[in-house]
C-alpha cells in the first residue's frame, strides 16, 4: 500500500447482513467506515420480491428460530416483528412412489426404517459431539472424518435402509445446496454442532424454521443501510485489495484506491480470490470451502388453499426437482404462497433448462403433491442462487473432503490488517443469518481492538 494518511479508520467489502453488522458496530464505537458493495442493492443472500401491495415474497434467507439469539436480539433493536410460520395441518411425503400424510416431525414410516433414523441422529449428534465449532479441523480424529463424504457414511454403516438414507439425502439438498456425496464427513458433523444438534436444523416448531420476520429479513440490511446512510457505497465492486502491516488500499475496476488501516471482508469465502488480494493469504480458502446451488421457486395464489384441505404445505419429496416445500404464506395469510426448494444435484440440472420448462416442472410437483389448482398459479418467481454473481452459489458452503483439514484455520483468523465476516465463519449457526450477524459482531470486535 502507499504511503500516506488514511482515507478512513475501517473499510467493509460486502453489504449483506454480516457486513452491515460489523459497520454498525464499528460505527457504533466511533470507527470511521466505509462500506462497499458490488450489487446495486444491500442485503447479499437476502432478498425479498413485491407480490402485492405492502406484501413480499422471500427469495433468500428468512428463518430464525429460538436459539438463534443474534439475529433476533438485531431484530429486535431494529423493531422488526417476527410471525410463526405457518405449520398447522399434515404435512406430505413423498417416498420411493409412496405418498404418506402425517402430523408431527416423524413421518408414518414401518418401525425398521424409524428406528434407522433414530440411531443414525444418534450416531451423527454423538460423533458431532466431539467437534469444536471454533476449530473443526482440530477434531479428534479430524483428517479421517475429514476424508470420507456424508454419503460414503450413511451407505458404511450410518443408515441401513434406503428410504431413510433417501430422506436425509433430499433434506441434504435444502440445507447446503448439495448431495451428501459432495460434502465431508466433517463438515456435516459441524454444521450439526453448529446448530446444536440435528432436530433444530431441521424441525419448524422450537427449530431453525420456527419463525419469519415481518415484511421480510431484507429489512435488516435495508434498515442497517438506512442507519448508516452514505457510508454505504453501492455498485462499488473490488478487484484489488493490498495490504501492508500499516493498513489496507482497496481498489475498483478503475484503478481508483480507497485507503484505510484495517479492512473487515464479508463476502462468501468462495470469492475471497476474485478480490485479489495482495500478498495472497496462506490456505486455500476460496478452492476448499465451494458454496452449494439452490433456487428457491414461489407460485402465488389467491389464498392458501392447502389449508383449507388440512395440509401445512409442508412436504419432503424424492419424485421430482423440488425436494421441499413450505407455506410461505404472508402473516395475514392472502395471497397463498408455496416456496419449493430445488437443491444440489438437481439444482445443477434444472438450472440449465429454460425458465419456461423449469416452471413447468416445478408447478407439476406442486400439483402433484397438493392437487391440480397448484398448477396455475396468479404468478411465479424464482431465485437461482447459483447465477447470482456476487454470491456464487446458496444458501452456504458445502465443504468437499479435506477441506476442513487443509484449509480451515484460514477460514476466520484475521491476515494482517484483513478481518473476516460473513456466516460461513460463524461458530453457532454457520450458514444461517443468525451465524452472520455473529460473525459481523465479532470482526468489528477485533478491528475496535486492534485499532
Amino acid at each position: 500500500m502507499s504511503s500516506g494518511v488514511p482515507d478512513t479508520d475501517a473499510i467493509v467489502v460486502g453489504a449483506g447482513l454480516a457486513g452491515l453488522t460489523a459497520a454498525r458496530d464499528l460505527v457504533a464505537a466511533g470507527v470511521e467506515t466505509v462500506v462497499l458493495e458490488a450489487r446495486g442493492r444491500v442485503g447479499g443472500r437476502l432478498l425479498a420480491a413485491e407480490i402485492a401491495p405492502g406484501k413480499i415474497v422471500e427469495l433468500g434467507g428468512q428463518w430464525i428460530g429460538p436459539t438463534q439469539r443474534r439475529v433476533a436480539a438485531l431484530a429486535d433493536e431494529l423493531g422488526i416483528g417476527t410471525f410463526p410460520t405457518f405449520d398447522d395441518g399434515d404435512s406430505i411425503l413423498e417416498l420411493d412412489g409412496v405418498t404418506r400424510h402425517y402430523s408431527g416431525t416423524i413421518p408414518r414410516l414401518g418401525p425398521l426404517v424409524l428406528l434407522d433414523i433414530a440411531q443414525a441422529r444418534f450416531r451423527l449428534e454423538r460423533l458431532a459431539r466431539r467437534v469444536p465449532p471454533q476449530a473443526p479441523w482440530s477434531t479428534p480424529g479430524a483428517a479421517a472424518l475429514d476424508g470420507r463424504t456424508l454419503a460414503d457414511w450413511l451407505e458404511r454403516g450410518g443408515m441401513r435402509t434406503s428410504a431413510a438414507r433417501e430422506m436425509l439425502r433430499v433434506a441434504a439438498r435444502t440445507i447446503w445446496g448439495a448431495d451428501p456425496e459432495d460434502m465431508s464427513l466433517l463438515h456435516a458433523l459441524f454444521y450439526l454442532r453448529s446448530a446444536g444438534g440435528l432436530d433444530p436444523l431441521l424441525d419448524v416448531e422450537g427449530g431453525a424454521q420456527h419463525s419469519r420476520l415481518v415484511g421480510g429479513s431484507q429489512r435488516l440490511a435495508t434498515t442497517l443501510a438506512a442507519d448508516l446512510g452514505d457510508r454505504v457505497k453501492l455498485s462499488s465492486p473490488v478487484s484489488s485489495v493490498e495490504w501492508t502491516s500499516e493498513g489496507v488500499a482497496v481498489g475498483d475496476g478503475a484503478g481508483v484506491a480507497l485507503r484505510a488501516r484495517r479492512a473487515v471482508i464479508a463476502v462468501p469465502p468462495h470469492l475471497r480470490d476474485a478480490l485479489g488480494i495482495s500478498p495472497k493469504p496462506p490456505g486455500a480458502v476460496s478452492d476448499r470451502f465451494p458454496a452449494g446451488r439452490l433456487i428457491k421457486c414461489a407460485a402465488v395464489y389467491e389464498e392458501p388453499f392447502w389449508r383449507a384441505q388440512g395440509l401445512s404445505g409442508e412436504a419432503l419429496s424424492d419424485a421430482g426437482p423440488v425436494g421441499l416445500t413450505f407455506d410461505n404464506s404472508p402473516p395475514a395469510g392472502s395471497p397463498g404462497v408455496l416456496l419449493g426448494f430445488v437443491g444440489g444435484a438437481a439444482a445443477r440440472r434444472w438450472g440449465d433448462v429454460a425458465v419456461t420448462d423449469r416452471r413447468e416442472a416445478v408447478l407439476a410437483d406442486f400439483a402433484r403433491i397438493f392437487g391440480p389448482r397448484a398448477a396455475s398459479p396468479d404468478d411465479y418467481l424464482e431465485q437461482d442462487w447459483g447465477l447470482e454473481r456476487w454470491s456464487g452459489g446458496g444458501p452456504t458452503f458445502a465443504v468437499p473432503p479435506a477441506g476442513w483439514t487443509e484449509a480451515g484455520p484460514g477460514l476466520a483468523t484475521p491476515f494482517g490488517p484483513i478481518h473476516w465476516a460473513g456466516t460461513e465463519t460463524a461458530a453457532r449457526w454457520a450458514g444461517f443469518m443468525d451465524g452472520a450477524v455473529s460473525s459481523g459482531e465479532r470482526a468489528a470486535a477485533a478491528v475496535i481492538a486492534s485499532l
